[in-house]
C-alpha cells in the first residue's frame, strides 16, 4: 500500500502547484484508487503489480469504506455549520451587496444622501407615468440611483419620430411598446432595481395604482392625464412630480397637498382652449430640452425620497432653453379647488 500512499501524495503536490481546487485533488486520488480496486480485483496475486499493492481484496473494500464514511462526515458537518451560520448572522433585508455599494458610492459619499439616504432609495416605489420625452431620463436617472421598484405605464409603441428626444429608446426597438423598450434599458442600466412596466393608458382604473408607490413622476403630453394623475395623488395622499415642455421651454413642480402644498389643479384650474398649446408633433420640440426637465425631475424625486436640500412644493420652476433663462413663480393653495380644497391664492413672486 505504500505504492498508493506515495502516488496519492505525489498527485496532492502536483495540483496544489497547479492550483486545482481541493475537490479535483480529491477526485484524482479517487480514480487512482478505482484504478488500484480494479487491478487487486483482475490480476492475479502472482502479478508483479498486484504484489506490489499489497493487500486483499477485502483490506482495500474496507479502505474505501472508511474513506467515504469520513468524506460523508465531513460533509454533513459543513453543512451544519453553513445552517449555524445562517441562524447566528441572518441576512438583513434590503442590505446592500458589496457591488451596490460600489455602484452607489458617489451618491454614499454626499452628506445630504449617504448610506441612509440610499438605503431610503433602494427601498422606494415610484411610479413614472410616461415613457416619452420626459420620462426617457426621468427612468434612466431612477434606474442608476437605486430606486428599488420603479413602475411605469404608457400605451404606446416606439416610433422613428420619438428617437429624436426620447433616448432611452432604440432603432432597433421600434415597434416594441414604450414601457418594455425602457424596461430593457433600465435593467441592462442596473441589474438590481425591478422594473413594473403597464403597457396601458392611466386613466380611472389606474387611479388605486398610486397608492402602491411612494412618489408619482408625471410627463405626460395631456391634460386630462395630468389632472388625473394629480386627483389620484390627492386621494392618496402622495407627492407629485409634473413637469410640460413645449418648444424652447418647459415648466416643472413638486405637488404636496398632503403637505399643505397646492395641488397641480390649483396652479392650472382649467385646461387651455382647444388649440392654444400645441403639442409638440404640432408645434416641435428641441431634443435636449425634455433631458434638461426630465433630469431636474428625476432629481427632485432623489430629494423627495432622500430628504435632501428643498423641494419644489409652491414653487413652479419655468426654463427657457433659447435664452437660457430660468424663473421660479410661487404658487399656493386655491381655495375654490375642486380637488384639494386649498384655502390660499397663488401668487407670482
Amino acid at each position: 500500500m505504500s505504492y498508493f500512499l506515495i502516488i496519492s501524495a505525489v498527485l496532492w503536490g502536483i495540483g496544489r502547484l497547479t492550483g486545482a481546487p481541493k475537490r479535483a485533488r480529491w477526485a484524482m486520488i479517487g480514480v487512482l484508487y478505482l484504478a488500484v480496486l480494479m487491478a487487486v480485483t483482475v490480476l492475479p496475486e502472482e502479478h508483479a503489480l498486484r504484489a506490489s499493492l499489497g493487500g486483499s481484496l477485502g483490506e482495500w473494500l474496507l479502505i474505501g469504506v472508511a474513506a467515504l464514511i469520513v468524506l460523508v462526515y465531513r460533509a454533513g458537518l459543513a453543512r451544519l455549520r453553513r445552517k449555524a451560520k445562517v441562524v447566528e448572522a441572518p441576512a438583513q433585508e434590503g442590505a446592500f451587496r458589496p457591488a451596490e455599494l460600489d455602484r452607489y458610492m458617489r451618491h454614499i459619499l454626499l452628506r445630504e444622501i449617504g448610506g441612509p439616504g440610499q438605503k431610503k432609495l433602494k427601498d422606494a416605489k415610484v411610479l413614472v407615468i410616461g415613457a416619452g420625452g420626459l420620462g426617457a431620463p426621468v427612468l434612466q436617472y431612477l434606474a442608476a440611483s437605486g430606486v428599488g421598484v420603479i413602475g411605469v405605464i404608457d400605451p404606446d409603441v416606439v416610433e422613428s419620430s420619438n428617437l429624436q428626444r426620447q433616448v432611452i429608446h432604440t432603432d432597433d426597438r421600434i415597434g416594441v411598446p414604450k414601457v418594455f423598450s425602457a424596461a430593457e434599458a433600465m435593467k441592462a442600466q442596473n441589474p438590481f432595481i425591478e422594473v413594473r412596466p403597464y403597457h396601458r393608458a392611466f386613466d380611472e382604473s389606474s387611479m388605486d395604482m398610486v397608492a402602491e408607490y411612494d412618489l408619482v413622476l408625471d410627463g405626460t403630453d395631456n391634460f386630462d392625464t395630468r389632472y388625473l394623475a394629480n386627483r389620484a395623488c390627492v386621494i392618496h395622499g402622495k407627492p407629485l412630480v409634473a413637469a410640460a415642455i413645449t418648444q424652447w421651454e418647459g415648466q416643472i413642480s413638486t405637488y404636496k397637498s398632503h403637505e399643505n402644498g397646492p395641488c397641480y389643479q390649483c396652479v392650472f384650474p382649467e385646461r387651455p382652449a382647444e388649440g392654444m398649446v400645441p403639442s409638440c408633433a404640432e408645434a416641435g420640440v428641441a431634443a435636449p430640452l425634455p433631458g434638461v426637465l426630465g433630469t431636474m425631475m428625476a432629481m427632485e424625486a432623489v430629494k423627495e425620497i432622500t430628504g435632501a436640500g428643498q423641494g419644489l412644493k409652491g414653487r413652479l420652476v419655468i426654463h427657457d432653453a433659447l435664452y437660457a433663462e430660468t424663473r421660479s413663480i410661487t404658487v399656493k393653495k386655491r381655495p375654490d379647488c375642486p380637488i384639494c380644497g386649498g384655502k390660499s391664492v397663488n401668487r407670482k413672486t
